[in-house]
């Protein structure tokens, strides 16, 4: 498999109120809780790519050795900016990217992803005509599209999968209704109970 794999862990975490990659969450392989970034860099290992890169405004203290810092693109547009300094170090033919903050992916669907990938052509999920561009796979001839939205106005990753769509840099993947949890993403200090979630959706809390 010709993917290189990152972990974009460059938010600034403003409504956790604190780094998301050390937060600890549990992890169901190993039935223990387990910081994000290892819960994340073991999924990614699983699948095995050519290598792994770890994007974010600064080199972190927990990075392991045999993963590779790639520094936030200049200017700093959040994701945008570490997928575009990902692509451009990549030395593969395309770019798995993962959330530091969405444990709730797994192996089986990343690699129905990586099963759909044709040279120059990368695959995006799509729920209810949102795309999901921190869970896709980019081609790394995308680079350029991402370099040139970072010189630009507009950072929205949402308008720069539409172009992508567009030119057929990207393949559209429909999410079915079971997946959809898979995509949930931890943004607040409530979405760590996860005794809130059922299959990882909210459910009421008890008053």
């Amino acid at each position: 498999m010709n993917i290189s794999a990152v972990l974009l862990a460059g938010g600034e975490s403003r409504r956790m109120g604190k780094d998301k990659a050390t937060l600890l969450f549990r992890s169901e392989p190993l039935g223990r809780n387990e910081p994000l970034w290892r819960i994340q860099l073991d999924l990614l290992r699983r699948l095995a790519p050519i290598e792994i890169l770890i994007s974010a405004r600064n080199d972190p203290a927990w990075r392991p050795a045999d993963v590779s810092f790639v520094a936030d693109a200049p200017p700093s547009r959040g994701p945008l900016s570490g997928i575009s300094a990902a692509l451009a170090h990549a030395a593969t033919t395309h770019l798995l990217t993962l959330a530091i903050d969405m444990p709730f992916m797994n192996e089986q669907y990343l690699r129905s992803l990586c099963r759909l990938i044709e040279p120059d052509r990368g695959v995006i999920p799509v729920i209810g005509g949102r795309a999901e561009p921190l869970a896709a796979i980019y081609p790394v001839e995308a680079r350029a599209d991402f370099a040139a939205a970072l010189s630009g106005s507009d950072f929205s990753l949402q308008k720069l999968a539409r172009e992508l769509v567009s030119k057929d840099t990207l393949r559209v993947v429909q999410v079915k209704k079971e997946e959809e949890a898979l995509f949930r993403n931890l943004n607040e200090p409530m979405d760590l109970k996860r005794d809130n979630f059922v299959r990882g959706q909210p459910r009421p809390m008890r008053s």
